[in-house]
């Protein structure tokens, strides 16, 4: 089968192949490892297209197994770009698939696809919905804050405002996308009902998301490895993320354990970065700064940099409790990463979360709720070594199962491509 995914991001394979360099940290591992298992399924034809500034044309790059088809970044995707359409059409031209599977809604390269070429037989898997992600972005922070807390960094950057705005004209592109194709692959009863409400006439596929390869060596978490009261976050780049929650929950936890300590997986947004020669953080990092000396904080919290997925599956391991507090989200593969590890979870009722923490509603909690996060996070503390994290693994295994969600892949690409024969 002729097999055509769109995706948001450069495979680091066709990145060294351009740049000459080696694989670099980033994101997205999950869907290098599901395109791996897609190819040792079946009789499978994989090309993988996408947008990139490393290219000023459209570039075909031959790797081991997947052929790349690389547009120029050019005016970009974050609102709509016609300039994408005609070389779409040469990609069709070229590979003539069967089956196009456009990775994620956020962009605007995906809809070009279906305006240029038609979405009859093309199938849009939901990832974040900035439709229904953007009246979350401020995250309970008041206007009043976010004013009184703009730097010149976001003057040359953006502030919050400008971020919110960003996430409501995709929304737009977004919506028109999921209006125009006829098949949505989902994982939770949130990103369902969302689609639906869009496009009440698309079929929803139910698939489960393969998370990044190095989550399946068998490793399990165990208090006896772990830094007894310590807290991981997975990112904390942005308000909608929630850090500023699980700060104002601090005084409340050290009150029971006075050790405790939290790690943020990313670099240090309180950090002053250069730009037009003058030192600044964001509005964010700013007001996480002065949330940090407020309440005393600033010994209690580290931020690791950038991390690979071993470097991530060691802090999951290292952790007492790993905390998922976003404003929103649909189903984090952060929070799945931690249960397939078996790590004591504790996340906030948002979006798709309740989905991936059934049996383990104890440790949901409101976002807006600081007193329950903090108990929630206390009673992990408290359980220490009787904790049962077994029955969550067990679930999050099956959820994450690779070959069972490929396989689940693999029949909804031959249910649409034999309903487009007919």
């Amino acid at each position: 089968m002729r097999i055509l995914w769109i995706t948001n991001l450069l495979f680091p394979e066709a990145q060294q192949i351009l740049t000459g360099k080696g694989e670099l940290k980033t994101t997205g591992g999950w869907i290098l490892g599901a395109s791996e298992a897609l190819l040792n399924h079946g009789d499978v034809d994989l090309s993988v297209g996408t947008v990139s500034p490393l290219v000023n044309k459209l570039t075909v790059v031959k790797g081991k197994r997947i052929t790349y088809y690389v547009l120029p970044y050019g005016k970009g995707n974050k609102t709509y770009n016609a300039d994408y359409e005609p070389l779409w059409l040469r990609v069709r031209d070229a590979v003539k698939p069967e089956i196009v599977h456009i990775h994620g809604s956020e962009y605007t390269h995906g809809l070009a696809w279906v305006n240029a070429c038609g979405g009859e037989n093309a199938v849009l898997s939901i990832q974040g919905l900035k439709t229904a992600y953007y009246p979350y972005y401020y995250a309970g922070l008041t206007m009043k804050e976010i004013i009184r807390n703009i730097t010149l960094r976001d003057l040359f950057r953006g502030t919050i405002f400008r971020g919110r705005k960003g996430f409501m004209e995709s929304a737009r592109w977004e919506k028109e996308l999921i209006s125009k194709v006829g098949h949505i692959i989902g994982r939770t009863a949130w990103d369902r009902v969302h689609t639906w409400a869009i496009n009440p006439d698309a079929e929803y596929h139910f698939n489960n998301e393969t998370l990044r390869p190095e989550f399946y060596d068998g490793s399990l978490w165990n208090y006896n490895n772990c830094t007894p009261h310590s807290i991981f976050l997975s990112q904390a780049s942005a308000p909608l993320k929630g850090l500023h929650q699980v700060l104002k929950a601090m005084p409340i936890i050290l009150r029971h354990y006075p050790d405790a300590t939290i790690r943020i997986a990313g670099g240090d947004i309180t950090t002053p970065k250069k730009i037009a020669g003058i030192k600044a953080t964001n509005g964010y990092g700013k007001i996480i700064r002065k949330m940090l000396d407020e309440l005393n904080l600033r010994d209690k919290v580290t931020f690791t940099g950038n991390l690979n997925a071993e470097d991530m599956k060691h802090e999951y391991l290292r952790s007492n409790v790993f905390v998922c507090p976003s404003s929103i989200e649909n189903s984090p593969n952060s929070l799945g990463e931690a249960q397939i590890l078996g790590v004591p979870c504790v996340a906030s009722y948002v979006g798709g979360v309740a989905d991936m923490m059934q049996g383990d509603e104890n440790h949901l909690y409101r976002f807006e709720e600081i007193s329950m996060l903090a108990y929630a996070v206390c009673d992990c503390f408290a359980s220490a070594g009787s904790i049962d994290t077994v029955p969550m693994q067990k679930v999050a295994a099956k959820r994450h199962n690779g070959e069972e969600n490929t396989s689940t892949l693999w029949h909804i690409y031959q249910m649409i491509s034999n309903r487009g024969e007919n």
